[in-house]
Order: structure tokens, then C-alpha cells, then sequence
């Protein structure tokens, strides 16, 4: 067996129930669900209890500390990490990060979301442009990226760093070499085939993103929005090359409507494929140097 490899879930994001049944919803399902996930080998989950675009910016803490305290009760080195609001136009970083600011200071989690750029989100069809999930971008200023690596390095979480696109690599990646970036940090590298933006799920895309990071050294994971991150052989790929990985019903669109679970058994059964196991959450926190 060589290195174990991080295996994050997350288990709802923006998917409804009318597009998959079996998204958790409630702190509860949600609770369950990561519990289930993390017996199977999960060592990172990621939780929306609030929708990315919300008017105000606001995401309440509680349904977030009532879902993740049973959990990080029997699994006390698991990571957690939660969404931000992304549609609040206009609404200062401060009011949009004082959930993350909250659950790092009650030590929930381990991590905290970093989205260090701006971006159109959108989905295509037949190389068309069907829908916005947003009426304008998703932004966030070079000020509000430097806050919130602060106020990581503030509360000692880790930085869970978004890669909606290559520009946002870039950014971090730059703080990073001026000392910006505390330790901890994971790289999350995003691909997919309908977004409106960011890298397709190739080969030569991973590649382009590896050989910026190369010389950082950071951490980094791979993650397919709208498609199957296994399925479409970017997994594989990804571990081959000393990656980690991203499963779950936030991610997921196909044919079939799989549990979390069984995403997470999928990936784990690939890694044991090709001679890796998942990391405990211990061995997550060690990578990452927690």
C-alpha cells in the first residue's frame, strides 16, 4: 500500500431532492449521513444547511453546529467545512465568512472556505448558455481573499481553497509564495463538462493546474460539478499523480440517483484498485498539517 489519500464527501450543496432523492437535508439526515460516510472513509465533509445565493449574505450557525456536534463527537478529527453565500451583491466579506468566523472560533470543523476569485456561474447545453445560477457573478476582491486566509490563520483552520477557475488558483497561489496562505491549506481543484466556466475534466486540463502548483507543494484534490469524478476517469487520474479526492451528491449528475455512500464506496474501491486506502481523519489532519 502506498500513501493514503483524503477522501473528502460532500454531501448536498445545491442538488435538490426532486434531482436525487436522497440529498440530507435536515441537521439530522445530515448528521447521519456524514456518519456513514466517514465509517466508509471519508476524512473531509462539506455542508450546505443555508443556499448559496441568499439575498441578505447571512448563513445561520446553528443548523450547522446541531448536525456537525454528534458527529465530530465519535469523530472528533474529522474536518468539516461549510458553503458561503455567493449571490449577495454588494454585502461585505465580514457578514459573508461570520458563520465560518463562528464555527472556527467554537473549534467546529478544522477547516474554512476560501473562494479566492469571481466567477459567472452557469450551466451550458448543447454549447449553449441554459441557465445562471446566479444574476451576476460570484465575487470575491483580492481584500475579501486575504481575509479570509487572516482569519484562518486567525482561528488555526485550515483553508479549504475553491478553484472555480484558473485566475483563482493563481491568487492563492501567489499569497501563498508571500506567506499568505496558513498551514493547512488544500487545494480544490473544480472541473466539468456544462459549467460555464473553469477546466473540462481532462487530462490536459489537471495537468495545466498541477504544474502551477508544482512549485508550492500545497496539498491538492480533484472534483467533477455536474458529472462523476470517477466514472470519467479523473480520479484515477488525479491519485496517480499524488492527488486526492471529492465525491459526493453536491457533485454528482447522471443517469442514476446514488446515495453518498455509495459515491464514497466507489472511490474507495478505486483506490484499493490501484493500491491506496483512504486516510483516517487523524492521518487528513497530518497531511494537511493540522
Amino acid at each position: 500500500m502506498t500513501a493514503p489519500v483524503i477522501l473528502e464527501v460532500a454531501v448536498n450543496g445545491a442538488t435538490p431532492r426532486s434531482a436525487n432523492p436522497h440529498v440530507p437535508v435536515t441537521p439530522a439526515e445530515v448528521a447521519e449521513e456524514m456518519l456513514a460516510c466517514v465509517a466508509r472513509g471519508a476524512s473531509i465533509a462539506h455542508d450546505h444547511h443555508e443556499a448559496m445565493f441568499v439575498p441578505d449574505g447571512v448563513h445561520a450557525v446553528e443548523p450547522y453546529l446541531e448536525a456537525w456536534a454528534p458527529v465530530l463527537e465519535r469523530h472528533p478529527d474529522l474536518l468539516l467545512y461549510a458553503t458561503m453565500a455567493a449571490g449577495a451583491r454588494g454585502i461585505p466579506i465580514e457578514t459573508r465568512w461570520a458563520h465560518q468566523e463562528e464555527l472556527a472560533r467554537r473549534g467546529m470543523g478544522g477547516l474554512s472556505l476560501v473562494d479566492p476569485g469571481s466567477v459567472n456561474l452557469g450551466l451550458t447545453s448543447d454549447g449553449v448558455v441554459a441557465e445562471a445560477a446566479a444574476p451576476g457573478p460570484y465575487q470575491n476582491s483580492l481584500a475579501d481573499t486575504e481575509h479570509m486566509f487572516a482569519r484562518c490563520a486567525a482561528h488555526g483552520t485550515g483553508p479549504s481553497i475553491s478553484i472555480f477557475d484558473p485566475s483563482f488558483l493563481r491568487v492563492a497561489l501567489t499569497l501563498h509564495r508571500h506567506g499568505r496562505v496558513p498551514p493547512g491549506a488544500i487545494v480544490k481543484l473544480y472541473f466539468g463538462d456544462r459549467l460555464e466556466f473553469g477546466l473540462p475534466p481532462t487530462t490536459t486540463a489537471l495537468d495545466a493546474y498541477l504544474e502551477m502548483l508544482e512549485p508550492s507543494g500545497l496539498p491538492w484534490s480533484v472534483a467533477v460539478l455536474g458529472g462523476d469524478v470517477v466514472a470519467c476517469g479523473l480520479a484515477e487520474t488525479a491519485v496517480r499523480r499524488g492527488g486526492h479526492l471529492r465525491v459526493g451528491l453536491e457533485d454528482f449528475a447522471g443517469d442514476m440517483t446514488p446515495t453518498n455512500t455509495a459515491l464514497v464506496d466507489g472511490a474507495v474501491s478505486l483506490l484499493a484498485d490501484l493500491g491506496h486506502r483512504p486516510a483516517t481523519p487523524a492521518e487528513a489532519r497530518a497531511i494537511l498539517g493540522l
